[in-house]
């Protein structure tokens, strides 16, 4: 099928979202067990680990990892915010720098200011939505971010959505002391999904769309680590305990610009393998062998295909061993884990 469909059903009993393009699934959005990206607790500080920088803390949901312990004392109540989501056996990672986050604005309590997304270019459309910032967000020293699907956006929407941001952010501020509390849950990915894919699209909400439109087809294919690319060539993902593992091979293509050839090829698939797995942590690419000379154009190539992608993505560069690495948050619930 042709076009943008949004599809929003359940995977193995867990809310989740689909984005089909053109038929093929560009991002899947699964509920995971622990707490959801995006809370924000009330914690109470609890004993610091100096070795890894950080403190652990108490929530009503379980312990949660803060990685930071200056100016902080066992006892001490503070707010946080859920970054990701713990590999097993590890804390929920925590931040202090809390955004409130809808599809047209983000409020930033300790980040003071009003911008407008910078891909929003025509000056007097910028000038058009700080009239709405300014106009919903006067007397609060809080900072606001509009994003760039405000663009074109009705001014009720977006003034609506500046407000509810607004105030969640001050009743979450209202009462920074007190006993370790949830005060608000993350958004499922049904909200996601209206929240990030903000391209015009066909929303498909009723039950068994995931059947009908070929999702779970696209999803089945996730278990195995092989995925193939053009001319023959493929690449391996596989995810251990320490890292992921990619590794790229050139299939039947003996020519001379084989490996540069699949290692391009390569690079613009990794970005939709990594979030439609839900993979992050350190991800070590194994490529296929070409000239230094090439390494430049392959790293445009990595980096163009990442610049779309929401997940935060470190380029921590080339190994002795001439494998690249990257490092990526991990900020969705590993496929694999969900799939029985």
């Amino acid at each position: 099928m042709k076009g943008r469909q949004i599809i929003l059903d359940h995977l193995e009993g867990r809310e989740a979202a689909a984005l089909m393009v053109d038929g093929r699934l560009q991002d899947l959005l699964v509920d995971g067990d622990g707490p959801r990206p995006g809370t924000v607790y009330r914690a109470i500080a609890d004993r610091p680990v100096k070795g890894q920088g950080g403190m652990f803390l108490r929530t009503p949901e379980g312990s949660v990892f803060l990685r930071q312990i200056r100016g902080l004392s066992p006892g001490q109540p503070l707010l946080v915010q859920v970054t990701g989501h713990a590999e097993p056996g590890k804390a929920v990672p925590v931040t202090q720098k809390i955004l409130f986050k809808s599809r047209y604005a983000i409020v930033t309590p300790e980040a003071p200011g009003l911008n407008v997304s910078r891909t929003i270019k025509d000056e007097e459309e910028r000038e058009r939505l700080l009239e709405i910032a300014h106009e919903v967000m006067e007397g609060s020293d809080m900072g606001l971010i509009l994003r760039s699907a405000c663009a074109g956006a009705g001014a009720g929407e977006i003034a609506e959505d500046i407000a509810e941001m607004r105030a969640l952010a001050e009743t979450a501020a209202a009462d920074p002391e007190g006993e370790a509390e949830v005060l608000t849950t993350g958004d499922g990915p049904h909200v996601l999904a209206w929240r990030d894919w903000t391209d015009p699209a066909e929303v498909e909400t009723a039950p068994g769309g995931f059947e009908r439109h070929g999702v779970l087809d696209e999803i089945e294919a996730l278990r195995g680590a092989y995925v193939p690319l053009a001319q023959g060539a493929g690449i391996y993902v596989e995810p251990t305990r320490a890292l992921v593992a990619v590794d790229v091979n050139t299939g039947g293509d003996t020519s001379p610009a084989a490996g540069h050839k699949a290692n391009i090829a390569a690079a613009r698939e990794l970005p939709r393998q990594l979030r439609l797995r839900g993979l992050g942590g350190q991800i070590t690419l194994d490529l296929a062998p070409m000239p230094k000379k090439e390494r430049r154009s392959f790293e445009s190539a990595l980096r163009a295909a990442f610049r779309g992608d929401e997940v935060e993505t470190v380029f921590a560069g080339w190994t002795p061993l001439g494998h690249y690495e990257l490092q990526r948050k991990r900020a969705r619930v590993p496929v694999l884990e969900v799939l029985s």
